[in-house]
């Protein structure tokens, strides 16, 4: 038995990339570590383009607010947060005029969020950092191993969502 695992074990690592060591870390640590390093170099761009007030916080605001704007207690519904915290993060954005309040055509006694110009110039230029991340974490993966990984988290992304 201990030479067909051994037998099994060597065909294992020869289908091992020889230049990546083992990495032990989990799935929460895989997909988190990509995940920070994208949002440090969004964060740079956004600095970079006169958005040096927006933090990661924010960025779940501009996640789920459709362009055609939301009610607060759904924005904060669907980002999974407290009616009072994202009240937070919409009042701070809104004092920073990314975001404004205006009458909810279905019923003017509500407000509606919604980007104002500034908060749509934010989102264009997160747009334009996540294509030069995409393209460089291409060139340096390469383009097909580049293409798994997305097609991958693609599925995975539908699996869960059943």
């Amino acid at each position: 038995m201990s030479g067909k695992l051994d037998e099994q074990h060597m065909r294992v690592e020869e289908t091992k990339a020889p230049d990546v060591p083992e990495d032990r870390r989990m799935i929460g640590a895989l997909l988190r570590i990509p995940r920070e390093a994208a949002t440090r170099q969004v964060l740079a761009g956004l600095a970079e383009a006169g958005f040096g007030d927006i933090r990661p916080a924010h960025f779940t605001v501009f996640q789920h607010l459709p362009p055609e704007g939301i009610r607060l207690t759904a924005l904060a519904e669907a980002a999974l947060l407290t009616k009072q915290s994202m009240g937070y993060l919409v009042d701070d954005l809104e004092a920073s005029g990314y975001i404004e309040r205006v009458p909810d055509p279905a019923d003017r006694r509500a407000k509606v969020l919604r980007l104002t110009a500034r908060g749509r110039a934010v989102e264009d230029t997160v747009r334009e950092v996540i294509r030069q991340i995409e393209a460089s974490w291409a060139a340096r993966l390469g383009q097909d191993e580049y293409q798994q990984l997305v097609r991958l988290l693609r599925a995975l992304i539908a699996i869960l969502s059943e």
